[in-house]
């Protein structure tokens, strides 16, 4: 429709006023939702050719748009702004060609396209992922996908951070107190066991840490000089020295993580292309650290630790190499970037990661670009916001989070009692019930979260997130399955499948809503891989459900008498079932065929 008016008004231009026009000076946006029309002009632009005043320029090319344009019903002049609403009989024209495109919405990536990489998920093997994990991963996870429709090459990555003071904790712990259990031996899950000896490596230093601040010491250097601390710190010393029992023990453990972090993951549907270790990608950056220190661009102290000096930055110095010579997360992260660049050549590198880590990429970015790599240009950490609980910030060190596995078995046992509750599992086989609970408890999980604009911190409610009515994913679902309800039964009484031509049809208002809102999701799509906000497809989601909603309740489909208005309602009910489930699909949501 845009395009139509772009046209339109070039003709206007050229006819009263006898030239062309640059395509800076035609800005076309959606008419405000409080003014009357559906696209709107600035005329502003245009007043340096009418020479004249843009409230009247604006008048002028309304006038002869409403005599020249069908596709023009009617105008208003607001000021500087010349609102423009579309003829009715042209929304079916527009469905029409929705309804034709064969990836409507979606654009293809080609060999020139942009390459995006997007981090995301980046779990220790030292716990169990937790509910901020899951916002970090249906975070990066949809915007892959959106990136991927908005016409990119995208590359979805993991860095696992399976190295470090924070792993030796659980070594340590386990080696002290473990007694040789396993998985197996536990039937536990192999992250939940290893996150059982973080915490009880915490507990234990904190008994030690008070003994020795009643002895005199700050509780900062009593928890450093703990004899506990002063043991994990050796033993990353020997991890890095590659001891063989150490590096032994730490592949058991790991392996023991990764085997439950592959479930979770399963059980949340993310995946990844590419997933880096941070035990190999450290060594890359201590490489170049090394030689960025010695070509002067970096800072020895007297101790032996390297820093980068960042204050003519406004930042300020920033360890790289720690005096004992092992690396920290900034070394990890350099190293990390240039394997990926050498890997991919990105155009794009997004960070998933939440917002208190903000000073960190901005140090990563300035590091990189010191040490002359151009390209750091192109690194862009999605900062998000934390999600806690109505009780609540999560503390892993205390063992007091919401643990991945536990909520998304809590949330398809909600969906379970909530659905047995509403009637809405009878007739179904057990096989059936279970997957649709799946699918509902996962979708509410999912849409409560991401339709959250991913600056702000949220506080996640389950049993809000499951609500069969309202902005929840349930009630987006269930639309969706009424579509395919309604589909079905068109097939099986012979009514069809709404693919008879339709373009003469005029839409009452209600219809057009709803193909005004699917004429929005191209553009929709390209908007939320720019803004980087999954939120804008999950409340377009809702508000296409809302409605569609609307129409089925004030109006037949099947039982409409008029056939060629049958035919209508029913293409623009497949196309609406088209574009939700394409909505879902970009958040990773699925759309069940019943419910």
């Amino acid at each position: 429709m845009e395009n139509l008016l772009r046209k339109g008004v070039r003709e206007a231009v050229r006819e009263i006023w006898g030239t062309d026009v640059t395509d800076d000076m035609l800005q076309i946006q959606k008419t405000r939702k409080e003014f009357a029309g559906d696209l709107t002009l600035v005329a502003f632009p245009l007043a340096r050719v009418s020479h004249s005043s843009p409230e009247k320029t604006a008048g002028e090319i309304g006038r002869w748009l409403a005599a020249n344009i069908s596709a023009v019903g009617d105008y208003n002049v607001i000021k500087g702004f010349l609102n423009v609403t579309i003829a009715s009989s042209q929304w079916a024209k527009r469905l029409e060609n929705i309804s034709a495109a064969e990836n409507y919405g979606f654009l293809e990536a080609e060999s020139g396209s942009a390459m995006v990489v997007i981090e995301y998920s980046s779990p220790n093997t030292n716990k169990p992922l937790h509910l901020g994990h899951i916002r970090n991963n249906l975070l990066g996870f949809s915007l892959s996908r959106i990136c991927s429709a908005a016409g990119n090459r995208v590359i979805r990555t993991n860095i696992v951070n399976d190295r470090g003071i924070h792993i030796c904790k659980s070594m340590l712990a386990w080696q002290m107190f473990g007694n040789g259990e396993t998985p197996d031996t536990t039937g536990k899950k192999g992250d939940h066991l290893v996150g059982d000896y973080y915490v009880l490596f915490e507990q234990k230093l904190r008994e030690q840490s008070e003994q020795l601040v009643a002895g005199g010491m700050t509780p900062e250097e009593a928890r450093e000089n703990a004899p506990l601390m002063k043991k994990a710190r050796e033993l990353l010393l020997k991890w890095e020295a590659g001891d063989p029992d150490t590096v032994e023990l730490w592949k058991r453990m790991n392996s023991w993580v990764y085997e439950g972090f592959d479930v979770t993951y399963k059980d949340l549907g993310v995946e990844f292309d590419r997933i880096y270790y941070e035990s190999d990608t450290y060594k890359t950056g201590k490489e170049l650290v090394l030689q960025s220190l010695e070509k002067g661009d970096l800072v020895r102290r007297d101790d032996g630790s390297v820093w980068i000096d960042l204050t003519a930055d406004n930042l300020d110095q920033k360890l790289l190499l720690r005096s004992d010579g092992t690396a920290v997360y900034m070394t990890q992260d350099l190293g990390t970037a240039v394997l990926r660049f050498s890997d991919y050549h990105f155009d794009r590198h997004i960070y998933v990661v939440g917002n208190e880590q903000n000073y960190h990429f901005q140090v990563l970015a300035l590091t990189l670009l010191r040490m002359g790599y151009r390209w750091a240009e192109g690194l862009h950490h999605f900062s998000y916001g934390m999600v806690e609980l109505p009780e609540g910030k999560m503390k892993s060190r205390e063992g007091k989070v919401v643990d991945a596995d536990d909520l998304i078995e809590e949330m398809t046992a909600t969906a379970t009692e909530m659905s047995r509750e509403l009637g809405k599992l009878e007739g179904y086989s057990e096989s059936e019930r279970m997957n649709i609970c799946r699918q509902i408890g996962l979708g509410a999980l999912k849409y409560f979260i991401l339709k959250v604009d991913p600056k702000k911190n949220m506080t996640f409610n389950p049993a809000e997130s499951i609500d069969f009515n309202g902005n929840t994913g349930p009630f987006i679902q269930y639309t969706y399955a009424r579509i395919r309800s309604v589909m079905k039964k068109a097939e099986e009484t012979g009514a069809g499948q709404g693919d008879r031509d339709c373009s003469d049809v005029t839409p009452n208002l209600k219809e057009i809503s709803v193909i005004k809102l699917l004429n929005d999701f191209p553009s929709l799509v390209v908007e939320a891989a720019e803004e980087l906000s999954p939120a804008l497809i999950a409340n377009y989601c809702y508000e296409l459900a809302r409605e569609f909603n609307q129409f089925y309740h004030d109006y037949s489909i099947l039982g409409e008498e008029d056939k060629k208005i049958r035919d209508f309602r029913l293409k623009l009910t497949g196309v609406t079932g088209r574009v939700i489930e394409k909505g879902l699909w970009l958040l990773g949501i699925e759309a069940p065929e019943r419910m």
